[in-house]
């Protein structure tokens, strides 16, 4: 009897992107393919400068590609899409908005009734833990609180695919630590509960133990212009806590991972 073949949800195939500069042309990314599976959580990490972010944008819709193609759900794509969340490294909230009406923004664009707006935005601060904020302004809320209306923000219309770019990286150790356990405790709380399905999460990330914390796989991008040096799968129990950074396991994937970019 054959097995049935998923889609995956982004398939990315020869792709090519190159900037016009003063002397010619600045390739970024070199040929790349690879595809993403359904629920995946995956981490892009690779020297800066090397062009995750610019692949982030092409994933996202927000630059088209030199050459080559990328698939969300069978299609081309061609420009943003509903289904596919961003959050950057900077939250980019609006600053006389509250934490609930920069959450709501996205409904009130595409038209959503307000009856149907406010029990999905506080939906989605009790998602991301910020119930007793929903009134507070952003010159008023941490750094990490921030980035969580960011993030809320973006699942707000319930997308398959979540893209984020750096979003802890203007944080402290500490608190990067923090928010990277609440990142894990959405996606959990949204596989497993209320209206939110199970998320693809694409993420990229300077942070190797980062990376190896959160990911059900890591992309290993070279220097510009970049390829893919290495595709790992981070087998690691789910779920995880802080001691798992002290395992032997997560440290031989993250020298794994280390040795890769050196």
């Amino acid at each position: 009897m054959t097995s049935l073949k998923i889609e995956p949800i982004l398939a990315v195939t020869n792709l090519q992107v190159a900037f016009s500069d003063g002397n010619g042309n600045l390739q970024v990314l070199d040929p790349l393919s690879f595809a993403v599976d359904r629920q995946e959580f995956v981490c892009v990490l690779g020297p800066s400068g090397c062009g995750k972010s610019t692949l982030l944008r092409v994933l996202g819709g927000l630059l088209s590609p030199t050459h080559g193609e990328v698939l969300f759900r069978g299609e081309p794509l061609r420009g943003p899409r509903r289904g596919v969340g961003v959050v950057f490294q900077n939250a980019n909230l609006m600053p006389w908005r509250s934490a609930f009406a920069n959450i709501a923004l996205p409904l009130e664009l595409q038209g959503t009734p307000e009856s149907e707006i406010a029990p999905r935005v506080h939906e989605l601060i009790e998602l991301v833990g910020l119930q007793g904020f929903a009134d507070w302004l952003p010159r008023d809320l941490s750094g990490g609180m921030a980035q969580r209306v960011a993030i809320a923000r973006a699942l707000v219309h319930d997308p398959d695919v979540l893209l984020l770019d750096e979003p802890f990286g203007a944080l402290d150790a500490l608190t990067r630590e923090q928010m990277g356990a609440e990142l894990l405790r959405i996606a959990v709380d949204a596989r497993n509960g209320g209206r939110a399905s199970r998320k693809t999460i694409i993420m990229v990330t300077h942070a190797i133990d980062e990376a190896v914390f959160l990911a059900d796989r890591v992309l290993v991008l070279g220097p510009r212009p970049a390829q893919i040096r290495m595709d790992v799968r981070i087998d690691l129990p789910r779920p995880r806590d802080g001691n798992l950074r002290y395992t032997p396991q997560f440290g031989a994937l993250a020298q794994r991972l280390r040795d890769s970019i050196g």
